[in-house]
C-alpha cells in the first residue's frame, strides 16, 4: 500500500477555511450599544416573580422589591395616561394575599382581581387530606373593566398595573388597589375582608379621571369563571353547576344547567357563579342596568376524568356619575350553605337547588332547619335515620288511612265480583251499580289514591333536598365514604348505559326494601275493581311494576347521593314495619267488614259533588247508548 504523505495544498486550505471562521465571529460580536440594551433587559429580568404581602387575622407585613432606574427606564410606558409598566413599585407580577378566618385571597397587583381563592374548612378530596377547596386557580378566573378615553383608546384594566396599599379598618383587612393615571387621578379597586366572613366588600371608583376618560358610555365589567372539578361524580357535580342570577324585585332566576344558554336580563342586583357546593358571586348595591350572561359546558363526557365543569361569563355596565365611577359592590367565595346565604337578606340562597314552589316551600322552612337542628347532636349518617324516623311518623296517620281504605276494599271484593259477574256485557251499568255499592257501604275508591297524592310532595322535596345538603359533603357512614356521593363497594371493568360502572349498595338496599314494600301493598290493590271490558288489566300491570319499579330505582340511584338512598331504605323499612302493625293489631277486618254490613242497612249517604257529577255522566252515556240502539 503507497504510504500517504502531507500535502502542502491541503495546509493552505485549512488555513484559509480557519480564517474565514475567525473573521465571520468577529463580525458578529455585539457593539457597545447592543451590550448596554442587553444589560437592561437582565436587569428587567431579575425583578422578583411574586411579592408575598399577607394580613392574616389581626397582623399585616409587607415585603417590597426595589425596581433601579435602569429596569424601570427599560419597562417604562404608557398608555392613556395610565402607568401600564414599571413607573408604579408594583409594576410587575407581584400579588397581595388577604386572609381571614375562613378564606385565602390572593389579589394580583396586574388587573387588581382575585387569581386565587380557597376555603380553609372544607377539603377537595376526602375529610383529612388537606387539599384544600379552591374557586379560583390558575388563572381560571378573571375581572376586567373596558374603559375608553377622550381620544378613543381603548384600556382593560386586566392588562394594567395597580398599586397595593394594606390597612386595617377595626377588625377588617382592607387592600386598597389604585391605577394612577396622575399625580392626584387614579382608578381604585378596595376589598374589605371582614374577620370571620364570607362576603368581601369590593368598590370601583376613581378620581380625578373626568379630563381623561370618555364618560359618554358606561364601563364594562367584565367577569368570567372556568369551574373546578371538586366533588368525586363528574355528573353530578355538573349537574348542580349553574349560573343564578337575581333581579331588584326579589326573583331569582337561572341559565340552563345541561347545555350552552345566554340571557340578557335588566335590573340585576346579583350574578352567581355556582358549583354543586360552592359558589362565586358578584353582589351589587346599585342594580346593573342591562347584562349579558353565558354559560358554556366544559364537559363533553362525564365518564372521562376532567378539571372543569363550566365556564360562566358576565358582562355588566358600570355607569359614570359626574364624569367618575363610584359603585359599590360585594363578592361572595365560600359555600352553598341555605344558613349562610340566608343571612345577607339578598336572596343568595335562592341559588340552592331547593326545589319550586310548594317542594320549595317545604325545604326551606321545615326539612333545612330540622336538618341542621338534629345534625347538632350526632353524626350526619344517624341524623339523616332520625330524620327518616320523624317524617315517617309524621305521615304515620296519611299511611293509617291508605291502609284503611285498602282493607275496606277488599272487603267489599266478593260484592264487586259479583256486579261484574251479573252486569258482565254492560259495562257502563256495572260501574253504575258499582258506585252505588261504595255510597251504601260508606266507601271512599278515592281514599286510597289521596293520601299517596299527599305524600308526593314530600317525597319529591326529600329528592331535591338531599343532593343540595352540603352537611353531607364528605361525611362518611358504614361502608359509604361520602353521603354526597355513590356508596361504591367495587366498580365495574365496563360501563352500563344508565347505571355506570360501579355498585353501590345503598340503591340495592333500597330497591330490595321497596321490592317488599309493594309486594304487601299491591296483592291488595290489584283487586280493588275486576277486568273491564275495553280497560287494560291492572292486575297484570301491577304485577309488572312490583319488578320494574325496584329495578329502576336501582339503575336511577346508583350515581346519587348515597345519603337520599339511605334515606329511601330506611323509610321503606319503617314504612313497612308500619303497615304488618297496623294490619296486625290495629285494623280489625272483621269489625270492618260488620260495619260495611250496617252501613249497606241504612240509607245511603249523600253523595260529594264529584260522585254525583260521575254518576250523572254515566247515566247520561247509557241514555245515549239506548237512543243509539
Amino acid at each position: 500500500m503507497e504510504e500517504k504523505k502531507l500535502d502542502f495544498n491541503s495546509i493552505i486550505g485549512f488555513i484559509l477555511i480557519f480564517g474565514l471562521l475567525m473573521w465571520i465571529l468577529y463580525q458578529q460580536q455585539p457593539t457597545e450599544a447592543e451590550l448596554a440594551e442587553k444589560a437592561k433587559k437582565e436587569q428587567v429580568k431579575k425583578i422578583p416573580a411574586k411579592i408575598n404581602t399577607q394580613i392574616a387575622a389581626g397582623t399585616a407585613t409587607s415585603a417590597t422589591t426595589e425596581v433601579d432606574s435602569t429596569g424601570m427606564a427599560a419597562l417604562k410606558s404608557t398608555l392613556g395616561g395610565f402607568a401600564y409598566s414599571a413607573t408604579l413599585p408594583s409594576a410587575n407580577e407581584n400579588a397581595t394575599i388577604l386572609e381571614n378566618n375562613l378564606v385565602v385571597l390572593t389579589i394580583s397587583n396586574k388587573g387588581g382581581y382575585i387569581v386565587s381563592a380557597k376555603l380553609k374548612n372544607f377539603e377537595k378530596t376526602k375529610k383529612g387530606s388537606g387539599q384544600l377547596v379552591e374557586l379560583i386557580k390558575d388563572n381560571s378566573a378573571s375581572l376586567n373593566i373596558k374603559l375608553q378615553t377622550l381620544d378613543n383608546k381603548k384600556l382593560d384594566t386586566k392588562n394594567l398595573f395597580f398599586e397595593p396599599l394594606l390597612s386595617k379598618v377595626g377588625k377588617d383587612n382592607v387592600l386598597t388597589l389604585r391605577l394612577k393615571s396622575g399625580t392626584d387621578s387614579y382608578l381604585e379597586y378596595k376589598y374589605t375582608l371582614p374577620e370571620n366572613d364570607y362576603l368581601i366588600g369590593f368598590e370601583v371608583m376613581s378620581k380625578g379621571l373626568n379630563t381623561v376618560l370618555n364618560s359618554a358610555q358606561p364601563a364594562s365589567l367584565e367577569w368570567d369563571l372556568k369551574t373546578f372539578r371538586n366533588e368525586k361524580s363528574i355528573a353530578s357535580e355538573n349537574r348542580y353547576t349553574e349560573m343564578y342570577f337575581g333581579n331588584d324585585d326579589g326573583k331569582t332566576d337561572y341559565l340552563s344547567a345541561t347545555s350552552d344558554d345566554t340571557d340578557t336580563p335588566n335590573l340585576v342586583d346579583f350574578v352567581a357563579f355556582k358549583q354543586h357546593f360552592f359558589t362565586s358571586i358578584l353582589v351589587t348595591d346599585e342594580p346593573f342596568a342591562t347584562s349579558k350572561l353565558e354559560s358554556f359546558n366544559l364537559v363533553e363526557d362525564d365518564l372521562k376524568d376532567t378539571i372543569f365543569t363550566k365556564q360562566f361569563k358576565a358582562t355588566l355596565p358600570l355607569a359614570f356619575k359626574n364624569g367618575e365611577l363610584n359603585h359599590k359592590m360585594h363578592w361572595f367565595y365560600g359555600p352553598s350553605d341555605y344558613t349562610i346565604l340566608k343571612k345577607y337578606d339578598k336572596n343568595l340562597e335562592d341559588t340552592i337547588a331547593l326545589g319550586w314552589g310548594i317542594f320549595g316551600w317545604i325545604n326551606k322552612y321545615l326539612f333545612t332547619p330540622t336538618f341542621g337542628f338534629i345534625s347538632g347532636f350526632m353524626s350526619i349518617g344517624l341524623t339523616i335515620i332520625f330524620f327518616t324516623i320523624l317524617v315517617k311518623l309524621l305521615m304515620s296517620p296519611v299511611t293509617y288511612k291508605s291502609f284503611l281504605s285498602q282493607a275496606k276494599m277488599k272487603v267489599l271484593r266478593p260484592d264487586i265480583a259479583e256486579l261484574g259477574e251479573k252486569f258482565k256485557k254492560d259495562p257502563m251499568k256495572k260501574q253504575q251499580e258499582t258506585m252505588k255499592l261504595y255510597n251504601k257501604a260508606g266507601v271512599n275508591p278515592m281514599a286510597g289514591c289521596i293520601p299517596a297524592l299527599i305524600q308526593m310532595p314530600i317525597f319529591y322535596a326529600l329528592f331535591q333536598f338531599f343532593p343540595a345538603e352540603i352537611g353531607l359533603r364528605h361525611q362518611n357512614f358504614l361502608w359509604a365514604e361520602d353521603l354526597s356521593s355513590y356508596d361504591a363497594i367495587f366498580y365495574l371493568p365496563f360501563h352500563i348505559p344508565g347505571y355506570g360502572s360501579h355498585v353501590s349498595l345503598f340503591p340495592i338496599l333500597a330497591s330490595i326494601a321497596i321490592f317488599f314494600y309493594m309486594k304487601m301493598t299491591t296483592g291488595d290493590q290489584q283487586m280493588q275493581a275486576p277486568q273491564q271490558e275495553g280497560m287494560p288489566d291492572m292486575a297484570k300491570i301491577m304485577k309488572i311494576m312490583i319488578y320494574v319499579s325496584p329495578i329502576m330505582m336501582l339503575f336511577f340511584f346508583n350515581n346519587y347521593a348515597s345519603g337520599l338512598s339511605l334515606y329511601n331504605l330506611i323509610s321503606n323499612l319503617i314504612t313497612i314495619g308500619i303497615m304488618l302493625v297496623i294490619k296486625n293489631y290495629i285494623v280489625d277486618n272483621d269489625k270492618i267488614h260488620a260495619q260495611i254490613q250496617e252501613n249497606k242497612t241504612k240509607e245511603p249517604k249523600k253523595q260529594g259533588k264529584f260522585a254525583l257529577k260521575m254518576q250523572q255522566l254515566m247515566e247520561q252515556a247509557e241514555e245515549q247508548k239506548k237512543l243509539k240502539k
